[in-house]
């Protein structure tokens, strides 16, 4: 066990840092406690006062009331089951989000549609709605798979160290997150930042293409793997797919989108920062045009 006292202020930062993206959200006591044998020393407690306890003596008259009234009583009526919560079958979702998003014809309306959509069980865990931040009228437009932790608790986009490495990544090309449009494909965090399931990422499809259709951008920055294969319908890596050009789909736009690996993959392979760097001078040179 890790002991605070020893900790800089700093160490004690990023430990806690690294409990709450591991899905930790609640301090127990400061001693670890064996839990086995608490239960052990109960079960023997009262397994002693239950030996230890006289037995009541049955009367004659005692016992034969019973049975004389054993023909007069009702057998107990059957305890009803608890209902089960109420369940949207994943067609209907998926319909309800395509109406909702479609109805917004802003992306105020649109964020708004979000926030009272129910029809996701992504938002039963999330903390947060996570929608776009920025600069709607850039014309560019980033957008990444999913919140994070980070994401979850402050109610933003690329949030925490993430986002300071997306901060410097566009920096780079002469850019910031206040002049260009931020986002996820997902508007709310998978528990533990688990992958969602097929069923989760249809019935949020109908809210990311409208916010990109509601934007207009000229052109589109991808971020890691699960978002390029979102939009390219592909099983190929991001590796396999960065760095070209290439056409998304949303509503009746079409538009170009470059694909460029995640500020996370960054972070845990700092190596890949020169091809990250490439897809970067390829995005500052092609804004808004398309090789395809």
């Amino acid at each position: 066990m890790t002991s605070a006292a020893t900790l800089s202020a700093g160490e004690l930062a990023a430990l806690l840092h690294f409990y709450a993206d591991a899905g930790v959200d609640a301090l127990l006591e400061p001693e670890a406690v064996d839990r086995f044998a608490e239960f052990e020393a109960m079960r023997a407690s009262r397994q002693a006062a239950v030996r230890s306890a006289p037995r009541a003596e049955t009367t004659a008259s005692e016992a034969a009331t019973p049975a004389r009234n054993a023909g007069n009583r009702q057998p107990p009526a059957p305890r009803a089951a608890a209902a089960p919560p109420p369940a949207i079958p994943d067609d209907q979702a998926v319909a309800q989000a395509r109406f909702a998003a479609e109805s917004a014809g802003t992306l105020e309306e649109l964020r708004s549609a979000l926030t009272t959509f129910t029809g996701c069980n992504l938002k039963n865990s999330a903390r947060s709605t996570v929608f776009a931040s920025g600069e709607a009228t850039s014309g560019l437009m980033v957008i990444g798979p999913m919140p994070n932790a980070d994401d979850d608790r402050e109610g933003l986009p690329f949030s925490g160290r993430a986002g300071q490495m997306l901060d410097r990544m566009l920096g780079a090309i002469g850019l910031s997150r206040e002049t260009v449009l931020l986002t996820n494909i997902l508007p709310w965090r998978p528990p533990g930042n688990r992958m969602p399931s097929q069923p989760e990422m249809d019935i949020c499809r109908p809210f990311i293409e409208r916010q990109i259709a509601l934007a207009a951008p000229k052109s589109v920055l991808i971020l890691g793997n699960f978002t390029a294969r979102f939009f390219f319908g592909t099983g190929e890596t991001i590796h396999a797919l960065r760095g070209e050009w290439r056409e998304i789909s949303a509503g009746d736009r079409v538009l170009p989108a470059l694909a460029t690996l995640h500020p996370v993959d960054l972070m845990a392979a700092p190596i890949n920062k020169r091809l990250a760097w490439t897809d970067l001078l390829a995005f500052k040179a092609g804004r808004g045009q398309s090789s395809a």
